[in-house]
């Protein structure tokens, strides 16, 4: 299944990934936030592009803090889903469909940020792939914008080659919820993304299940993909220092 589809069979579901999606958007925007107010000043100055925006888990926090944040995914259905969850929280976020390998649709070429967060570079399918994408965020940064990106440790990922992630287990309206993934691994980079959403409604378990591709990107592969797109300074920041779940590469359009 591509990216597309994944997402869009998803976008109801997303927010049972984690114990409490309200808690976790507060959170990642709690350590987000202050790395971007770094980089590019206030909340009330920056205009961050989330290329990756799914159904609002960075923008709705951003947003919140004050930052002016516009939105795209490659899915219809995440990006209606966001939409509703920004008019939810009397947030205006301006969010649309589009693809990080073309953005030629945004008008807007200054943005004081542009961030792809929660693994969505591994989606793309080689090298090549890789630099578009890089290319194309860097066309929407105005001169010393930043580019922020999270993926998996697959430098570590790929020694191990894990077969399964989870299983969690959460509380459900009083009820329960065990989200799983399992990996098929294809060769030594690709493997085939199996999530798992098993919930106890009423006396039954009933099962949701959507799948994709993911490509193990290496830290040294972004870094390379990032210069050859004409960033400069860059520099990655690990969970142990930036308080996020995955490894974040920062960098800077040249």
């Amino acid at each position: 299944m591509n990216p597309k589809d994944c997402y869009d069979d998803l976008a109801l579901h997303y927010h049972l990934l984690f114990e409490n999606w309200d808690n976790s958007i507060a959170r990642q925007a709690g350590v987000l936030g202050p790395i971007l107010e770094r980089e590019c000043g206030p909340p009330s100055t920056t205009r961050i592009l989330d290329v990756a925006c799914g159904i609002g888990t960075q923008s709705l926090g951003l947003a919140k803090l004050g930052f002016h944040v516009t939105g795209c995914d490659i899915s219809p259905a995440a990006v209606e889903r966001a939409r509703r969850e920004a008019a939810q929280r009397n947030l205006n976020i301006p969010f649309s469909v589009a693809n990080m390998l073309d953005l030629s649709g945004f008008v807007d070429s200054s943005f004081d940020a542009v961030i792809c967060m929660d693994n969505a570079l591994p989606h793309l399918k080689n090298g090549e792939q890789l630099i578009q994408a890089a290319t194309q965020c860097r066309s929407k940064l105005r001169p010393n914008g930043l580019f922020m990106v999270s993926i998996r440790d697959y430098d570590r990922l790929i020694q191990e080659m894990p077969a399964v992630h989870g299983p969690s287990f959460f509380p459900d309206q009083k009820q329960r919820r065990i989200v799983l993934q399992v990996w098929d691994w294809l060769d030594e980079r690709r493997y085939i993304f199996h999530l798992y959403i098993t919930r106890m409604v009423a006396k039954d378990w009933q099962t949701f299940h959507t799948t994709a591709v993911y490509r193990a990107v290496m830290r040294d592969e972004v870094s390379q993909a990032l210069t050859d797109a004409g960033f400069v300074n860059i520099q990655w920041l690990f969970p142990s220092e930036s308080g996020f779940y995955q490894p974040v590469v920062l960098a800077t359009a040249g």
